[in-house]
C-alpha cells in the first residue's frame, strides 16, 4: 500500500500556512488537526456532532467542528470543508469526497497527485 503525503498551502480568513497533508483514498471526509486550524479559520460548530468510526473496531471519535479552507495543489486553487478531528495523527488529510469534487487523481506508481487545471475555471477569480 502506498502513501502520498505532501506539503500543501492552506488559506483561511485568519491566515495561511503549509501543512503536510496525507492523501487518503480510504478516508471519506477531509480532516484537519485542531492545532493546525488556530491561525487559519474560525471553527464552525456542527448542528449535531458526528460520531465517526475509526480503524479500531468499536472505537469512535466525536467531531464537533468544521472549517472551510482554500488549498493549492500545483498552484491550482481549490476549496473544501474539513472536519476538525481531535487527536488527529496528521496535520491534514484529504479524503475521497474532496477527490471526487475536484477530480483529483492519485498516481501511486509515480508518487503524484494529479489535478486537471480545468477545474480551476470553476473557481471565481480571486480579488486581491
Amino acid at each position: 500500500m502506498s502513501i502520498l503525503k505532501f506539503p500543501i498551502r492552506y488559506e483561511g480568513s485568519q491566515g495561511e500556512k503549509t501543512l503536510y497533508t496525507l492523501f487518503d483514498s480510504g478516508a471519506t471526509f477531509s480532516c484537519i488537526n485542531p492545532d493546525m486550524v488556530e491561525d487559519l479559520e474560525k471553527l464552525i460548530p456542527l448542528h449535531r456532532p458526528k460520531m465517526v468510526a475509526t480503524a479500531s473496531e468499536g472505537h469512535y471519535l466525536e467531531i464537533k467542528y468544521r472549517v472551510v479552507l482554500d488549498f493549492f495543489i500545483d498552484d491550482i486553487p481549490l476549496s473544501d470543508e474539513f472536519m476538525v478531528v481531535p487527536n488527529l495523527s496528521e496535520e491534514a488529510i484529504l479524503g475521497v469526497t474532496t477527490f471526487q469534487k475536484w477530480k483529483i487523481k492519485l498516481d501511486f506508481e509515480h508518487d503524484q497527485v494529479l489535478v486537471d487545471p480545468k477545474v480551476a475555471k470553476l473557481m471565481l477569480k480571486q480579488v486581491k
